[in-house]
């Protein structure tokens, strides 16, 4: 997403091809976006009079804006360009800090920490609350998750494993109440608890976000979540 966006203003004809067919003339500005999103923005309103989303292919040559989704097609054609240019494009989020690497800054949008300079993202989990501390090894910042316990620890996961920190944790700490066996902590899509006689045991639960605060009934770990109490096998009719 950094290759820039691109911007050209003119009196065009805008042509479009596909559900809504349409020619148009005027003086616009067109928006070529680093994802291939064209937009043609007239002096009316916010929303653009002609768009193409994340078009299969985008070229700007010579005044002339052409865009192809499959079956549909974008040109914008300058009869008169007033200017043109190629501007930084970068993820905008909530900031949370510098970035130790570049003189960007970090932000958080959606489920990940991204720097607006140099582009390098860091996945979160949902749930993750990014603090202000910093990363001892790489000054990154940390986050908070809670999983059995309140884990903090950074966000990049080549610097500090979340799932290291949950299986130092927990690992081997439950029984699996259907045979006995220990049950092992394991990334399966997400966290898992899982029994370590598998496949002959085919025991496994999801491990939920909270904190483990008691024993449940049935004799695995309650936990206190943001949806109340509940019990590690999501099906236990008991909480403890």
């Amino acid at each position: 997403m950094h290759d820039g966006t691109r911007v050209m203003a003119g009196e065009c004809t805008t042509v479009f091809e596909g559900s809504r067919e349409r020619e148009q003339r005027g003086d616009v500005l067109v928006v070529v976006k680093p994802d291939n999103t064209v937009l043609v923005h007239d002096a009316e309103g916010y929303q653009p009079v002609a768009w193409l989303t994340r078009a299969d292919s985008v070229t700007v040559e010579d005044g002339t804006v052409t865009a192809r989704e499959g079956e549909q097609f974008l040109r914008v054609v300058a009869h008169e360009e007033h200017g043109s240019a190629r501007f930084p494009a970068s993820q905008a989020g909530v900031p949370v800090g510098d970035c130790p690497g570049c003189p960007g800054t970090l932000v958080r949008a959606g489920g990940a920490v991204t720097c607006t300079g140099c582009g390098e993202r860091y996945g979160l989990p949902t749930d993750a609350a990014v603090t202000g501390s910093r990363c001892g090894d790489c000054a990154l910042p940390t986050m908070r998750v809670e999983r059995g316990e309140a884990i903090e620890c950074c966000i990049d996961r080549d610097c500090e494993s979340l799932d290291d920190r949950v299986v130092a944790l927990f690992d081997r700490e439950w029984e699996c109440k259907h045979c006995g066996g220990d049950l092992r902590i394991l990334r399966r899509g997400g966290l898992l608890a899982g029994c370590e006689n598998y496949p002959e045991c085919d025991t496994g639960y999801a491990l939920p976000s909270g904190v483990v605060t008691g024993d449940c009934g049935c004799g695995l770990p309650v936990f206190e979540t943001a949806g109340g109490r509940r019990c590690l096998d999501s099906g236990c009719g008991e909480t403890g």
